[in-house]
């Protein structure tokens, strides 16, 4: 029998078919593995689809921080529901001297081995994350990205507490900057005072927080009032122990670090404990790369004269015509407009139309306006010009204060801020270094009378351990207003924050619609 013979022209093709076959099967094996083998989760892929658009550069600490975003969300899965209490907490929680205070208690205590019970039955809650590092570096970012992926249920899951709802990644969640969250609080605990006053509104609070959203994510995190630490404490313990609220936060300060020389400091130390029980620590200090700064503003946000802008001459005059074109003309209207504010208060606008306030500098950093104010203003107008901005350095600390406040709430809120300054952008903020000095070793002081004021024209007298009467203020600090304790410990690094925010908000695709 004759064999037949292959052509060597063949031969060679059938290998060279072979060869592309078994090396593209080598390809996908590979593809496979490293599928397996590097995140896949939504943060991870919603940062590369932005890397691969060219928006951000890709960074290695970034790309780690996206990971570990990623497993936080994988175990976002198992996050037991907020279980609903049947009993009134508002009236369980007021003191009274009638025969219903014991079946009060009573019921007050079945509800705690309920909701504990509900709790244990799903194991440990998922740890939250705590992010610090220096400005730009990506914190906000990757965590926006990591918010966005989280879904949130409609209204019948909300209402649906079987054994299966917690397997599903739907849960509530909420994204705020720290000062307003605080203002929240703030105000949440004035309107309960007001129909309860000898009541404990934390108890309260703490459930409503935790039923309105499982998952709260901060930006710039940071304590610089003996208030606030006192809040903090004893609500974040509710919130992280008994109602396994999830917390990631962002922040320039390292939790150690955390309202660092503030009055009786030792009293907030368990709330740093607690933080640091319930959270991944994550620090990106070694990334110093401001990548606001790679995209500067185009001249449409920011603009300077080193004369004062209502000067007569053709710079000033030029700036002058860009602002009312920016403002969209003269002013609808005479009468200043009332906004209303928080806690019962109201801020007045003087010159405005449907869209944009034009305010002088001295109108907003001259006068004794907060987080609260500026949010209102952020509210109403989409758009915010402020002139006859000066340089800020040591001789501005409570206008430039309120200065960086104004312009964190502009960019939470994606309001335009139009500035008018007496110098560039990179002159405006003078760094500065201050010390101050506590009186005593542990920085616990006693007060001895009640009320006590941080201002220049009030004082009260305050005595140490050894029996020294010195005077006192909010700070807990020798003559030393909490503007001016905030000033030397935060608002250098708040410069480089506000400075870096300006760059990024004077893009032109900046603002809301």
């Amino acid at each position: 029998m004759q064999k037949s013979i292959v052509p060597y022209h063949h031969v060679d093709k059938l290998i060279s078919s072979m060869m592309k076959t078994m090396k593209m099967k080598t390809m996908i094996a590979q593809h496979r593995v490293a599928k397996r083998c590097f995140s896949t989760g939504p943060v991870a892929a919603a940062y590369e689809l932005k890397v691969d658009a060219g928006e951000v550069r890709r960074d290695d600490a970034q790309v780690a921080l996206a990971a570990k975003f990623d497993a936080l969300h994988e175990s976002l899965a198992s996050l037991p529901p907020v279980p609903v209490r049947t009993d009134d907490p508002t009236e369980s929680s007021c003191t009274s001297s009638s025969p219903l205070l014991l079946a009060r208690s009573l019921a007050s205590a079945q509800s705690f081995l309920r909701k504990k019970f509900h709790l244990w039955s799903f194991g440990p809650p998922p740890r939250g994350m705590y992010i610090h590092g220096p400005v730009g570096v990506g914190k906000s970012f990757l965590m926006d990205l990591f918010y966005a992926s989280v879904t949130v249920p409609d209204d019948d899951s909300c209402c649906n507490n079987d054994s299966h709802s917690h397997k599903h990644a739907k849960i509530t969640k909420r994204r705020v900057h720290f000062h307003e969250f605080m203002l929240d609080v703030h105000h949440r605990i004035f309107v309960y005072k007001q129909k309860h006053p000898r009541g404990d509104a934390i108890p309260i609070i703490a459930q409503q927080l935790a039923q309105e959203a499982q998952l709260l994510c901060f930006d710039e995190f940071q304590v610089t009032d003996i208030a606030d630490a006192m809040i903090l404490k004893r609500l974040f313990l509710l919130l992280l122990l008994d109602w396994n609220v999830v917390v990631v936060a962002t922040s320039n300060r390292p939790p150690d670090a955390l309202y660092e020389g503030g009055i009786n400091r030792s009293l907030f130390l368990p709330f740093i404990d607690i933080l640091k029980r319930t959270s991944d620590i994550i620090s990106m200090e070694d990334s110093r790369k401001d990548y606001r700064l790679e995209t500067r503003a185009g001249g449409q946000s920011y603009f300077w004269s080193n004369k004062d802008v209502r000067g007569d001459n053709n710079i000033n005059n030029n700036m002058q015509a860009q602002l009312e074109e920016i403002f969209g003309g003269t002013a609808s209207g005479t009468e200043a407009e009332i906004i209303p504010v928080l806690f019962g208060r109201t801020v007045q606008v003087a010159r405005l139309n449907d869209r944009c306030a034009w305010f002088d500098f001295s109108e907003l950093c001259y006068q004794p306006l907060g987080a609260a104010d500026y949010i209102s203003l952020c509210c109403r107008f989409p758009v915010l010009i402020m002139d006859c901005v000066p340089q800020l350095d040591a001789k501005h600390l409570n206008e430039a204060r309120q200065f960086v406040t104004l312009i964190d709430a502009c960019y939470e809120s994606r309001t335009r801020l139009v500035l008018a300054a007496q110098v560039p952008l990179d002159e405006l903020f003078v760094d500065f270094e201050a010390q101050v000095e506590s009186s005593d070793g542990d920085e616990e002081l006693f007060v001895s009378e009640k009320g006590g004021s941080s201002s220049s024209f009030a004082t009260t007298m305050i005595r140490t351990k050894e029996g020294e009467y010195l005077e006192w203020s909010a700070t807990g600090r020798i003559g030393v207003s909490l503007a001016q304790l905030s000033a030397t410990n935060d608002l250098a690094f708040s410069f480089r924050r506000a400075a870096s925010r300006l760059v990024e908000m004077g893009g032109k695709e900046w603002g809301r619609q």
